[in-house]
């Protein structure tokens, strides 16, 4: 008998915490129990082929709004070469519609629903040993005898203590992210979050989470990315961990966490001024700056706060901060969303997410999507198109300013110009929404564009909007530089011709692993030096210092 946990990850780079910890937990039967990981980039017949060749006995899906309709043509075709092949399926896309998933694939046998680890335990059991029963296992709904769907009650909540580490071979995410959860639910009830659904915050002892942590440390695993909902939802156990860490500091392990920036205390803002740069970073859901908008969806949130927090963490210059938005929510018409991305730009966070609503089954949203306007993507991910307060057409404008964000912001290869760019505009919102605008015009949208193209792109724009500038084009050139020896020249750079002698005597102090840019302004000549061999452990970016 063989039993094969099966996970289609959104990037190969991702590690699928679930099916490592439902491996775990039914440890005893070893080798009959087999993981597969795919990516949804992979092409359906490798996919298909690969588990063929496994033979198993048991395929278990782990479904996401992501790989959902992959898995569902799987199910339908895996019949066809594996006839007797028990399918299952489980997580949190398929846990809050469990009658109309297994209907629509009537090859199912069934659904696990809500935490697995014992629930995949005890049907391990059933098909391995030949022990107990489907209809004594709490959270299985199953095909019975006749073909009539069986509904067994939920099952209890797990003690966190009692599940075992999920890692056993940490040689093998040597390239990888791994997941790790330290706690499970969430203090809010945000009505667009499945983690709303579980209020009640289960932990696992300090002792136990140090002892693993411990053993990704002593592996030099690169990222460690907390899945737990509301990391800092306990301020005690938030500053001993990151004490902790601090203490254990491999030089070379990063670790994410998602937190409410509004409830960090003046101890944990302290332990983060310490921090290696790099050690942490924070992913922060700001949503909204709307008030309406955060009561409609049942969010608490202390804007004010919270911009404190992330401008002080911000000065700190060694935490990296991911700041989240949200279009599409409920009361938030256009010219609203414009001054939550105006504010949450104003913050400087390292990465700006401008993403849209998500309507996932099971959640309050999902049930006042009427009462809201909101017509969606039928199919995951289940995206929305348009509501009450936003056009179709609206959301097409944020999914251009969306883009324009990501190139030009989210990707550090433009911080300085941006910044003199910006010295000019009052609305950074406009000012992606303007760029987005003549990318479509000219054409340039949908496109792979180079890094040097991107520039020129940029140049163009400007120039056509009669806001170009000399001291633009210094930023640029710099910009540039701070990422890489550039091969070729960009065009737009100064004339060394009438430095070269300066030049040579600059190399022959600083050697040639370095890169020295002239750069003319009104006061004269300004020598940089590029060191590539010494780059910001946080930004990447090279050393660089202004020569006499």
């Amino acid at each position: 008998m063989k039993i094969l946990l099966a996970a289609i990850n959104a990037k190969y780079i991702h590690s699928n915490l679930a099916v490592y910890s439902l491996k775990a937990a039914a440890r005893r039967f070893g080798n009959q129990i087999e993981i597969a990981e795919y990516t949804i980039n992979q092409q359906f017949e490798d996919i298909f082929s690969d588990i063929y060749r496994r033979q198993p006995d048991v395929v278990a899906f782990s479904c996401y709004i992501w790989n959902r309709m992959l898995v569902e043509e799987l199910v339908e075709e895996l019949p066809d070469v594996l006839p007797g092949v028990m399918l299952w399926a489980g997580g949190p896309e398929v846990s809050y519609d469990t009658e109309a998933f297994l209907q629509k694939h009537p090859g199912l046998a069934g659904v696990m629903r809500g935490e697995g680890e014992k629930i995949f335990q005890e049907l391990a059991a059933y098909y391995i040993e030949g022990t107990g029963s489907l209809e004594d296992i709490p959270g299985l709904t199953f095909r019975g005898p006749s073909g009539e769907l069986v509904e067994n009650p939920p099952a209890e909540p797990l003690d966190m203590d009692e599940l075992p580490f999920p890692y056993e071979d940490l040689e093998l995410f040597s390239h990888k992210i791994i997941y790790y959860e330290s706690s499970r639910g969430c203090p809010f009830r945000c009505s667009y979050c499945l983690s709303s659904l579980d209020r009640r915050v289960r932990y696992r002892s300090l002792d136990i989470v140090k002892k693993e942590l411990k053993r990704f440390l002593d592996a030099n695993i690169p990222q460690v990315k907390f899945v737990d909902r509301t990391f800092n939802c306990n301020a005690g156990r938030t500053a001993e961990l990151w004490r902790w860490m601090m203490e254990q500091d491999n030089g070379v392990t990063n670790f994410h966490f998602e937190i409410a920036a509004d409830l960090i205390t003046e101890e944990e803002l302290e332990l983060m001024s310490r921090m290696r740069p790099g050690l942490i970073q924070l992913e922060i859901g700001v949503q909204s700056t709307n008030p309406d908008t955060i009561r409609e969806i049942d969010r608490v949130m202390d804007l004010k706060r919270l911009t404190s927090v992330v401008g002080r963490i911000r000065a700190f210059e060694n935490i990296h901060q991911h700041l989240d938005l949200i279009a599409g929510l409920p009361g938030e018409d256009l010219e609203s969303f414009r001054r939550s991305y105006d504010q949450v730009y104003a913050m400087r966070p390292e990465q700006l997410q401008l993403g849209f609503l998500k309507v996932l089954r099971g959640t309050k949203m999902s049930a006042c999507a009427g009462s809201y306007g909101i017509r969606r993507r039928k199919n995951p991910p289940y995206e929305v198109y348009a509501t009450s307060w936003l056009s179709y057409e609206d959301v097409l404008l944020l999914k251009g300013v969306e883009e324009m964000t990501e190139v030009y912001y989210n990707s550090h290869q433009f911080d300085r110009t941006l910044e003199e760019i910006l010295r000019w505009e009052s609305s950074p919102f406009d000012f992606f929404h303007g760029l987005a605008v003549y990318y479509e015009e000219h054409g340039l949208m949908g496109i792979s564009h180079g890094r040097m193209a991107r520039y020129e792109i940029l140049r163009q724009y400007l120039q056509a909007a009669g806001r170009h500038s000399a001291a633009i084009d210094r930023r640029m050139v710099f910009d540039l530089y701070a990422r890489e020896r550039l091969k070729s020249r960009p065009a737009f750079a100064a004339d060394l011709g009438p430095y070269r002698d300066r030049l040579k005597e600059y190399e022959k102090i600083h050697g040639r692993r370095v890169h020295i840019e002239v750069f003319e302004e009104e006061q004269g000549p300004r020598f940089v030096l590029f060191d590539y061999d010494q780059r910001s452990p946080l930004t990447k970016e090279a050393h660089t210092e202004v020569l006499q």
